[in-house]
């Protein structure tokens, strides 16, 4: 493991997403990192593709829940 350095800006961002997704800083850029490379790595695929694969090959239904009513 190792340091990344990286500018003022992106800390920010990443600090206010981090809070968002209920993530550390650091977890949320190894989010922002791997999906990046997987986007690099699959251009034809959109995000939503890619999350849904990602899901599916980790044995997680990408399918959405029913809402029932109270």
């Amino acid at each position: 493991m190792g340091i990344v350095n990286i500018d003022d800006d992106l800390h920010d961002l990443l600090r206010r997403a981090s809070k968002v997704s209920c993530r550390s800083i650091n977890a949320q850029a190894a989010y922002w990192i791997k999906v990046g490379m997987l986007c690099e790595a699959n251009p034809t695929l959109g995000f939503t593709e890619i999350i849904a694969r990602e899901m599916s090959s980790a044995g997680v239904s990408a399918q959405p829940l029913a809402l029932t009513e109270a």
